[in-house]
């Protein structure tokens, strides 16, 4: 398959953009009458062929829809402190989308590194992640907020908090996931969530976890809570 991403598509007929005409055109080399898929990104596989194979404004026709195209039966939406290291937080976003993922929040906590983040390259990450590996959802990755506005907004699932607090009593994420449920982690910065943040966790309801017995990185604990979403529901 050879997908393409267009949120804005119509049909029967639509032109690609520039950037995705170059790539068509250009790169794959596709010529009139060849096929292609694309997606919106908001679920929906679209199959079409090359009508007018040009490199800056390739045409295309629309041939068959897929609505819901292998829509998973869950909502995972992480929340995580940017890391010091941009590049590693740029690497979950890839490797989220590729595992499947809904929503992205980029959280601001007292221990943050990084106050700051680049909000349309990570969306341009999470597309070509989307495009690669042959999905048709692309996650939603909001703007850098405060941890204190994520913890006390209303969420309708299971709502998880992973910290390193030795004292406080977790359970292992694994534990508390079930098939088909919405799910909401929380993971902090390096320096790990401040007992506020945790206490303010536990008085809006978020359960307590650890992802095992190893110490990991930002980044990988991320993951780590979005395979253990994937795998429950596989």
């Amino acid at each position: 398959m050879l997908l393409f991403y267009a949120p804005d598509i119509t049909t029967p007929l639509y032109t690609l953009d520039e950037v995705e005409s170059g790539h068509c055109v250009r790169v794959l080399r596709l010529a009139a009458g060849d096929r292609l898929n694309i997606t919106d990104g908001r679920g929906t596989l679209y199959d079409a062929e090359v009508v007018e194979p040009h490199p800056k404004h390739c045409t295309v026709r629309i041939v068959a829809e897929h609505p819901e195209w292998e829509r998973r039966p869950y909502r995972l939406t992480v929340a995580v402190a940017p890391t010091k290291n941009i590049d590693r937080i740029e690497w979950f976003v890839e490797k989220a989308t590729e595992c499947g993922i809904d929503r992205i929040v980029p959280i601001e906590c007292a221990h943050s590194e990084r106050r700051v983040i680049k909000l349309e390259r990570l969306e341009k990450i999470a597309a070509s992640a989307m495009k690669q590996s042959l999905k048709a959802y692309l996650p939603e990755i909001c703007p850098l907020t405060p941890v204190r506005q994520v913890l006390e907004a209303p969420f309708e699932g299971t709502k998880l908090i992973a910290h390193c607090e030795e004292d406080a009593e977790r359970i292992f994420m694994g534990e508390l996931l079930h098939p088909g449920d919405d799910v909401l982690v929380l993971i902090g910065p390096e320096g790990d969530f401040s007992p506020e943040e945790i206490a303010l966790a536990r008085a809006n309801g978020f359960r307590e976890v650890t992802l095992g017995q190893c110490r990991l990185r930002t980044e990988t604990a991320a993951l780590a809570a979005t395979m253990f979403t994937a795998f429950v529901n596989n």
